[in-house]
């Protein structure tokens, strides 16, 4: 069975909000420092709070965060709006809240853009994501005695010397007998379809229409499926990083539905959904505390 922490880790390596904030949660609650985050328009917005604006201090915060994240290296994820304000009891819908007043709702606000990590760092990474998904190591093969290995290696590379010049040959001869017989019939048969073809048969253009590119970056629906996937690992859910799996699943759900716009004709629905999201997140949260 994999390691939790690693599951978690390679998740947000993929990309999951949900596992990017547990990350960001487990190292800044050293500092006193509670993350919320949500990824809107190609940019990560994340909120930092803390009970003191000492806890916020720009500088060192922005560097902590950019090294959490550049170590995460998340798959599409580039650009990171960082907010920070003091912590607050009614937090649903933060995103709205502060996009609407910034001066009003945050003490600063600042855009990163992470680095790549190399060329080297990315093939460990993968190198070793291979090794946790093999699961059981194979057998090891018993070794051949050498001087068995090199008759062996000897008739091998002659059969294979032979097989690999009688395909090359059936191939040269088959190419040769295949042009000389097909090349006339096709330039033939090309000629009169292109004489017999009316002029306004022509493919359609693929058009995609506003609708559906609106649909892709719908928050509703992005937060209704975060929201499944939460309902459904919590019915199996066990151990303490289950349930603040299921937990940070539940907030990033909730954020989204607070993302929902207010012309959205499903906003009152939104709503609702949002505090009951947040419900959701809390008491997993509680399960994750008493484990």
């Amino acid at each position: 069975m994999a390691n939790p922490i690693d599951d978690i880790a390679r998740q947000a390596r993929e990309g999951s909000v949900a596992s990017i904030i547990q990350i960001l949660n487990d190292e800044l609650a050293q500092i006193g420092v509670r993350a919320r985050a949500v990824f809107a328009d190609g940019v990560l917005q994340l909120l930092c709070e803390a009970a003191t604006p000492q806890l916020l201090e720009e500088s060192s915060l922005v560097d902590r965060v950019r090294d959490i994240l550049e170590r995460i290296s998340p798959r599409y994820i580039r650009r990171v709006n960082i907010n920070s304000r003091l912590v607050r009891e009614h937090q649903l819908l933060w995103l709205e809240e502060i996009s609407r007043d910034p001066d009003n709702q945050l003490l600063w606000s600042q855009e990163i853009k992470l680095r790549k990590p190399n060329l080297f760092k990315r093939l460990a990474t993968a190198h070793h994501e291979r090794q946790a998904f093999s699961g059981k190591r194979a057998l090891p093969r018993m070794a051949i005695p050498r001087s068995m290995q090199q008759p062996r290696q000897f008739q091998r590379g002659i059969v294979g010397g032979i097989s690999l010049t009688v395909l090359l040959l059936a191939a040269v001869a088959a190419i040769h007998k295949g042009l000389n017989s097909q090349v006339p019939n096709s330039t033939q048969a090309s000629s009169q379809a292109v004489a017999s073809a009316p002029p306004s048969e022509a493919k359609p253009a693929l058009k995609i229409s506003k609708k559906t590119v609106n649909s892709a970056v719908d928050s509703f629906a992005q937060a209704v499926r975060v929201a499944e996937q939460a309902a459904t690992e919590g019915k199996t859910a066990q151990s303490r990083e289950d349930w603040l799996v299921v937990a940070a699943k539940w907030q990033q759900a909730s954020d989204l539905m607070a993302a929902v716009p207010s012309k959205h004709p499903r906003y009152t629905m939104a709503q609702n959904r949002t505090a009951l999201y947040r419900q959701n997140s809390d008491k997993a949260q509680q399960e994750a505390q008493n484990k």
